[in-house]
């Protein structure tokens, strides 16, 4: 349906939830029908079966009727585990991935969305200058942060410049969350 609407100059976005999951039953078909496993006892073309389907996600050009359609796969980790097998496929197929984590939604961090492991291969192309200007440091310096406040717990004597990132980082998480349903302006995100 989604390429419909592509084909015919529209724009549609289609999100599939869950990928993983999708994944985990064409193994069980795939080891019922006896093909050959692979890693984690996937079938060898499980890689070609989600990049088939992704890359259906596309911008058409002008001369093709300028529609679009945009794919937000979905991935259920185990643990937070980017590196298993099934989210290093997707990730190496998409443009980017914006990784959410449960230990951040359940501190009242919202979105719970982890800086250190959320990129994007589109990136600053995509902001606008402003944007560009503010957000330069501010995803390093929360991925700083959180890591030097996950090592203070279990220390108390924290030098100066430690004690400031701590204290400039628990300010800046909480300038940044946003309250459901409330979409900023650009303005207000600057």
């Amino acid at each position: 349906m989604g390429e419909y609407f592509r084909d015919n100059g529209m724009h549609a976005l289609i999100i599939y939830d869950d990928l993983s999951k999708q994944a985990v039953a064409y193994r069980q078909m795939s080891l019922l029908l006896r093909r050959p496993p692979g890693r984690e006892a996937f079938p060898g073309d499980v890689f070609y079966l989600h990049s088939r389907l992704l890359e259906r996600a596309a911008k058409r050009s002008d001369q093709t009727g300028a529609g679009s359609l945009t794919a937000l796969p979905v991935i259920e980790t185990q643990a937070g585990d980017v590196s298993a097998y099934i989210p290093t496929n997707v990730i190496s197929i998409t443009d980017g991935q914006i990784c959410l984590e449960t230990e951040l939604f359940y501190r009242g961090i919202r979105p719970a969305i982890n800086v250190g492991l959320s990129v994007s291969r589109v990136g600053s192309a995509a902001q606008l200058k402003a944007m560009k200007q503010v957000c330069g440091s501010l995803k390093l310096e929360l991925a700083q942060y959180r890591e030097v406040a996950a090592f203070a717990q279990f220390g108390s004597d924290l030098d100066a410049a430690t004690q400031a990132l701590l204290n400039r980082g628990a300010r800046l998480t909480e300038i940044l969350k946003q309250p459901q349903y409330t979409p900023l302006t650009i303005e207000k995100k600057l």
